[in-house]
């Protein structure tokens, strides 16, 4: 038996139940009674150690002792405080002094985690009864089960003859834009549109500025006041996806990313400044009651999968008639749907030697604007003619302004 590793157990499990006790007795510093506080909690802790040391049936017997103690605690205080909380952390004390002996960077950070659900108690309440709307609440349950129970079971691996359409890949892009829309939705709800939306969609725009694009359009129908902010959203959702769009270019091809620095640095802030615009007058007062809203539509996101998958077995039969020599053009073409995926094709055709480096260059700009196409149309159809009317300007000063760059700068 190795008594250093005994010993740093018993440590672990006694400044775990410290800090659970500690947490304990400042709860119920108003006079109520504690059955369980600071000392309760740290011994618990500490039974819980030494009797997984005697071997698992004296910490089964340790444990079932905690249970009776919890069950004589609860009987004492149902009549003032009908709550279980107090009982079940005493057995859980138990287990994570058990758990301190064998793995005890982890029960340090379970009791750490404890501890702060059981400080949090007042702002938990408060935030499931009084800020989270049914609404809301059924939304994020349906999200939860599309991303944790649906997304899993699918296969990884493709099912039509040419190997592009991928369920687990395709699902990911209905999660994503569900997720665009309770992002947005949480964002315009926890700061306003000014800052809410914008922020929300620079984040979005790193999972998917397309998904980013429909989701702010189909909230921006919520709210004429929403719209530019909506629309600035999915800009900065566009100026997400860009930089790892670059980032993937250097990845692949470091010429190929030099090569393109200042056309895409212009395209940039272009997208920067259209955004901005549509900022500059959003009063407070605009902002809508959103808590009995819908934070997204699932058909919505499965019409966005279904549309991608249709462009993706398009390019793919484009690439297939037109050989490696209609790389480029499937390139493009696939950019309508995946501008990342889109991008590693041609940085990677580039570092085999495969295109040469100008045309290489010309052809991030067909990318871009091929991206654009698809996302302004999108932009029409989620969010109506003024947000698309704004998208669609911001990202075709994006082309253009690269586009200009790339013919000065030869």
């Amino acid at each position: 038996m190795d008594w250093n590793q005994v010993t740093q157990g018993l440590l672990s499990a006694l400044g775990i139940g410290l800090l659970i006790g500690a947490v304990r007795e400042r709860q119920h510093g108003n006079g109520r009674p504690l059955q369980a506080g600071v000392r309760t909690h740290a011994l618990l802790a500490l039974m819980g150690t030494v009797a997984m040391l005697l071997g698992p049936p004296a910490f089964l017997v340790a444990l079932l002792a905690a249970a009776a103690l919890a069950w004589t605690s609860y009987r004492a205080t149902s009549a003032d405080d009908p709550g279980l909380t107090g009982e079940i952390t005493m057995l859980t004390t138990v287990l994570l002094g058990g758990l301190a002996l064998q793995q005890r960077a982890l029960a340090a950070a379970l009791g750490v985690v404890v501890a702060i659900l059981l400080w949090a108690k007042a702002p938990l309440a408060r935030f499931s009864r009084e800020l989270i709307s049914d609404q809301e609440m059924r939304d994020a349950l349906l999200l939860a089960a599309c991303a944790l129970v649906v997304l899993p079971m699918l296969p990884v691996t493709a099912v039509d003859p040419w190997a592009v359409l991928v369920p687990y890949k395709l699902w990911q892009i209905v999660v994503l834009v569900m997720g665009t829309g309770m992002l947005g939705h949480v964002g315009l709800r926890a700061v306003g549109a000014r800052w809410g939306l914008p922020v929300a969609g620079f984040l979005s725009g790193f999972a998917s500025s397309t998904a980013s694009v429909a989701g702010f359009g189909r909230s921006s129908r919520a709210s004429p006041m929403l719209v530019a902010p909506s629309a600035s959203a999915a800009l900065l959702a566009n100026l997400a996806s860009l930089l790892l769009f670059a980032a993937i270019l250097g990845t692949t091809s470091p010429a190929l990313l030099q090569a393109s620095a200042w056309p895409l640095l212009t395209a940039a802030l272009v997208l920067l400044g259209f955004a901005a615009l549509g900022l500059r007058h959003v009063p407070d007062e605009s902002v809508p009651e959103t808590s009995t809203a819908k934070a997204f539509q699932l058909q919505h996101a499965l019409m966005i999968a279904v549309a991608i998958a249709a462009v993706l077995l398009l390019s793919e039969g484009l690439r297939r008639v037109f050989g490696q020599a209609g790389a480029l053009v499937g390139a493009t073409v696939a950019g309508l749907a995946e501008l990342h995926a889109a991008a590693a094709s041609i940085a990677s055709l580039t570092a085999s030697g495969g295109l040469e480096l100008g045309k290489a260059r010309w052809g991030v700009i067909a990318l871009l604007a091929s991206a654009s196409l698809a996302k302004s149309v999108l932009a029409f159809l989620s969010g109506g003619a003024r947000y698309g009317g704004i998208v669609s300007a911001g990202l075709g000063g994006m082309v253009i302004g690269a586009a200009l760059v790339a013919l000065g700068t030869g």
